[in-house]
């Protein structure tokens, strides 16, 4: 081996193997020999003969934006004979198209007296990944720094609205305790006011922890198949006595096949955050509608619409952000702790949905949000497999949004509904064990707060029968064998 050169099939035997960089050895002894390593062809795409035939060798691929800064340093560098190392770090145009990070460390060696670059010896490393890792790293450097700072304005916020509250307890419980001559007007006013503070300071509390427990992961959502519309009348249920009090009509507009996956705690809590807002900020004598649509494929819309005062313009960008307080006094002096909305947005994100909003100033808000639909399901009770095929084959080709599970029989049907919840309750009224009237019976019986349609499929039908069906509320009844069109109709009525 000559002095000062490397043995060249030593490094390609050296570099066999090696996936993530490659060699590259450049001489300046009238030869101008040059060696690219195999593992180029790894790390680029690009074969050792490709990369040679190219103008600058593997410094052609180096992408525009990166370009101008590297022919700089390594003219600075060639330049400067003090120096004889120096690392880059740039992108590349891969061979397959994607841009790839690379890390060179070039290494001169210059002769003794004048200087002049005899040869030139780089390490080239792709990388990526480490450059994806570490951009990773620094975003979650930047969220955390943010996060720390949202933090800290939220404590200062709370620190100040958990003690509002306790002037007014304290100074007007004082007055109760320490004033005799109150009239039991004065009395009565004195303790409203304190009756609405410390609900007020209640409301802030739960929000507070609820919000707490969902950044924290310490409440688990739990995703069950709920109905909208009873979900929405249950959640709104409570405020019923505040719209009573403002003269404000509450209307529901939910189709009954609209089901969602969802936390059934949680997004009845959003439900009524939202509509209790819409109640406190919509003027006595108006509405407020609550309605839900499929959004898209796979997502439930709903919407709490109010005629109520409007967010205006400067204040809208507040909404949602827990580190900017935005809070206004209702129609009627009602007052909110600021943090409703703040938890609303975090349930909807914990369940991949989307909100947003509209509002003008004095024609009221819109509320919309998203959550996951849950398949409308038909529960076929039918002891004949055969002709719970056909049933199934009759459904799903004239309404594809349902989905038919199956009980063999009553008892059987009766531990399914609950897990389901069914949209439709299909039986035959000639069961073993039990008949359909038992069915329909033992289900009321189960779930008195919620009805749900049934029609029942008879070969012996007769007055009797029919009678008791009617009795319990059931007016569709069909007759064996099952006219198709009949069939499919008489399961949109019950929907529609």
């Amino acid at each position: 081996m000559e002095s000062g050169k490397i043995d060249l099939k030593t490094l390609e035997n050296f570099n066999k193997g090696l996936n993530g960089l490659f060699f590259t050895v450049k001489y300046f002894n009238g030869s101008n020999e040059n060696f690219v390593s195999d593992s180029v062809q790894i790390v680029t795409g690009y074969s050792p003969s490709e990369i040679k035939k190219l103008p600058e060798n593997h410094y052609s691929l180096i992408t525009s934006d990166d370009k101008p800064r590297i022919t700089k340093e390594l003219v600075e560098f060639y330049d400067n004979d003090k120096l004889n190392t120096l690392d880059l770090i740039y992108k590349i145009k891969h061979k397959d198209g994607r841009e790839i990070w690379l890390k060179e460390l070039i290494n001169v060696e210059r002769a003794t007296k004048s200087s002049t670059i005899l040869a030139v010896k780089s390490v080239v490393q792709n990388i990526t990944d480490i450059r994806i890792n570490e951009n990773e790293l620094q975003k979650s450097h930047d969220a955390l720094k943010e996060l720390n700072t949202t933090k800290d304005k939220f404590i200062s916020i709370i620190s100040h609205d958990l003690r509002a509250p306790f002037t007014t307890l304290l100074g007007f419980s004082e007055i109760l305790l320490n004033e005799q001559d109150l009239t039991e007007d004065e009395k009565n006013e004195y303790l409203r006011y304190i009756y609405d503070a410390s609900k007020s300071q209640l409301e802030l509390i739960n929000c507070l922890l609820d919000w707490s427990r969902l950044q924290t992961g310490r409440i688990k959502i739990d995703p069950v198949r709920l109905n909208v519309k009873t979900l929405i009348s249950n959640a709104i249920t409570p405020l019923t006595g505040d719209a009573v009090r403002k003269n404000i009509d509450v209307k529901i507009d939910i189709p009954t096949d609209l089901n969602i996956n969802a936390d059934e705690r949680l997004i009845s809590q959003a439900v009524y955050n939202l509509t209790s807002n819409a109640i406190k900020f919509t003027p006595e004598g108006k509405e407020v509608l609550v309605s839900s649509s499929r959004f898209k494929e796979g997502m439930i819309e709903i919407v709490i619409r109010d005629e109520g005062l409007g967010i205006a313009e400067e204040n809208q960008t507040k909404l949602f952000k827990i580190d900017q307080k935005f809070s206004l006094v209702g129609t009627t002096g009602e007052r909110g702790n600021g943090l409703g909305l703040t938890l609303v947005k975090e349930i909807i994100d914990k369940h991949g949905g989307q909100i947003w909003f509209y509002t003008q100033i004095g024609e009221g808000s819109e509320f919309h949000f998203t959550v996951t639909e849950s398949k409308n399901i038909i529960l076929l009770v039918e002891d004949d497999k055969e002709v719970r095929t056909l049933y199934k084959n009759i459904i799903e080709q004239a309404l594809p949004n349902f989905e038919v599970k199956f009980a063999d029989n009553g008892y059987q049907a009766i531990g399914l509904y609950h897990d389901l919840i069914p949209t439709i309750i299909i039986t035959d009224h000639d069961m073993q064990l039990m008949n359909g009237i038992q069915l329909v019976e033992a289900i009321q019986k189960k779930e008195s707060n919620r009805t749900v349609p049934v029609i029942v499929i008879s070969a012996k039908l007769n007055d009797d029968i029919s009678k008791k069906y009617n009795k319990l509320g059931v007016d569709r009844i069909i007759t064996k064998p099952v006219d198709n069109n009949k069939f499919i109709q008489m399961i949109r009525e019950c929907l529609y």
